[in-house]
């Protein structure tokens, strides 16, 4: 006997689905073609994520659009999926294995005016048909998932998207233009001396949720902590117009350089009222050619980014407590942005040997 449209596809396609929200998506389609009265669905995925515990994604049956929906670690155990899944209309549920980190399908009915009628015992065969044969494509799609999230934790979205599409091999790069943002604290040395590890390490991830939260919000990603500081990037996107792209890379360091500000004067109001010293930093801007690739010993490699800019970028943040400021800025990013900035003249940077032209922020 010929399997179902959604089961058949479920069978010889659905391993192959290149995500959670493609698989749900045509799921939702093929059981509409089945003639199931679906108002829509919900897929839901734990994963291993120091924030992050569980996504969910929701598909509406009327439009075939797909949204995304997280469930924070240190938030109440809330389902996504159920909350919305019933705003539409009677719920059918299955957990796809015995375990509670197993992945949760879900699915609305358009039932009569009672609520009731979407889900009879023939439709409810069906769904519970569909939850079996999902079972083994959804443990592939999971794992990947899973396997993607720790990636993305560790080495960041662009360098897990290289390790996943198998960049592997030692020496591989490539050259790309960004714009640079290094920081780190002011006295950490000191700070560290005379706080307990444990309160140390709170600062420390206070400090990186306020820069790395403010980098990717404007698109950028982070490349290393080192100890206090910070290295990122805001790589230039393909665009038509090449000086547009290095503009929007500039204005986008830009902004997440003030937002930073921003988050640490408020975290400063805070440890001010705990009776805590406040964190003073130091950040530099510049804009260049980087190489970023793999490198490192035979059995312990990177993905990092290399080159003069950013040694240059560097050498600038090296140079915020000389000149008194918190925020330096290269002309290569004062070249690339409508953005009113103060000149602070030509300096030189130890280990480069141009004078660099130096900027600051007018609040600064």
């Amino acid at each position: 006997m010929d399997l179902p449209f959604s089961l058949a596809w479920l069978v010889d396609e659905a391993a192959a689905s290149p995500g959670p929200e493609r698989f749900l998506a045509e799921l939702g389609r093929r059981l509409l073609g089945d003639g199931l009265p679906l108002a829509g669905g919900a897929l839901t995925l734990s994963v291993p994520h120091p924030i992050i515990a569980r996504r969910t994604w929701l598909w509406r049956a009327e439009t075939g659009a797909v949204i995304e929906a997280l469930a924070f670690a240190a938030a109440p155990p809330i389902e996504a999926g159920r909350e919305w899944l019933a705003g539409l209309g009677p719920v059918w549920e299955e957990r796809i294995g015995a375990s509670p980190e197993n992945p949760l399908l879900g699915w609305a009915g358009i039932g009569d005016e009672k609520g009731t009628g979407a889900f009879g015992p023939a439709e409810a065969d069906r769904l519970r048909d569909v939850a079996r044969f999902a079972a083994a494509p959804l443990s592939a799609l999971a794992a990947r998932e899973a396997r993607a999230a720790l990636l993305e934790a560790y080495l960041g979205r662009r360098s897990a998207a290289r390790v996943q599409a198998g960049a592997l091999a030692r020496g591989t790069g490539e050259t790309i233009r960004a714009a640079l943002l290094c920081a780190d604290l002011r006295d950490f040395t000191a700070l560290s001396e005379v706080t307990e590890p444990h309160a140390m390490i709170t600062t420390l991830d206070a400090w990186f949720d306020r820069v790395a939260g403010a980098v990717h919000a404007f698109g950028g990603e982070v490349l290393k902590f080192i100890g206090d500081g910070v290295l990122a990037i805001f790589p230039v996107t393909p665009a038509a117009d090449k000086a547009q792209g290095d503009r929007d890379a500039c204005e986008a360091a830009l902004r997440a350089i003030a937002a930073s500000r921003a988050g640490m004067a408020h975290l400063d109001q805070v440890r001010q009222g705990q009776g805590l010293t406040p964190l003073p930093f130091g950040a530099a801007l510049h804009f260049g050619e980087i190489l970023w690739g793999n490198i490192g010993a035979a059995d312990r490699l990177d993905f990092t980014a290399i080159g003069p800019a950013v040694n240059l970028v560097s050498r600038l943040e090296g140079l915020c407590k000389p000149l008194g400021r918190s925020v330096l800025i290269s002309g290569a990013v004062a070249a690339n942005t409508t953005a009113a900035l103060v000149p602070l003249g030509e300096h030189a940077l130890r280990g480069i040997a141009d004078p660099c032209a130096v900027f600051t922020l007018p609040e600064d």
